[in-house]
């Protein structure tokens, strides 16, 4: 009986999350060019819970291991694939990947388009009611939870100008599918301001 591995692509995001930038785009570029027999690793700094649910429903199951504190694997397969490949993956082989020493490095050897990222829209002053949020020190989700609430509770035109510990990489996702505009700026400190314009 002749049985076929499937191909695997790596993705490792580590350099742009330690510079707190947004890799959302990179990775469903990597995810939206795979076959369904594919299977995709995924390097990161965190367990990425929020990209768990997403890519769920989209049809992909998933399984994490932790390598170390701040390298976090995660593998990918459709599930029309079945359990058993993710299951018999040996996640050590993985393990000593190198992680990339620039983003340019990254984006080369990954999908096509993985060097974009979102881009801050004209940041024009437009008139309306601003709220400011500090959301540093939060445990997810509740910087996300509280932001939506805020931006709920808005009028067209309003601002909300969030202040987070970083970049809030699922929340951009969100803002994206609503079509509200946002600027996002990083601090000196790591953290990253966010200026969301609600349409």
């Amino acid at each position: 009986m002749r049985t076929e591995e499937p191909r695997i692509v790596q993705l490792d995001v580590r350099p742009h999350l330690r510079k707190k930038l947004e890799p959302f785009q990179i990775i469903m570029n990597a995810v939206n060019g795979l076959e369904k027999e594919a299977l995709l690793v995924l390097h990161a700094t965190f367990k990425p819970t929020p990209l768990l649910g997403l890519l769920k429903m989209k049809g992909y199951a998933n399984r994490v291991e932790s390598a170390a504190p701040d390298h976090w694997m995660v593998a990918f397969l459709h599930k029309s694939q079945g359990r058993a490949r993710l299951e018999a993956l040996d996640f050590r082989t993985f393990a000593g990947l190198e992680e990339p020493d620039s983003i340019e490095e990254t984006a080369e050897e990954t999908a096509e388009g993985a060097g974009e990222r979102a881009v801050p829209v004209d940041s024009s002053e437009p008139a309306g009611r601003v709220t400011e949020l500090d959301n540093r020190g939060l445990q997810p989700p509740q910087p996300m939870v509280r932001t939506l609430k805020a931006l709920e509770g808005c009028e067209p035109g309003d601002r909300v100008v969030i202040h987070n510990d970083r970049v809030p990489m699922f929340l951009i996702e969100e803002l994206q599918g609503l079509g509200y505009s946002y600027d996002v700026a990083e601090q000196g400190d790591g953290s990253a301001k966010v200026t969301i314009t609600k349409s």
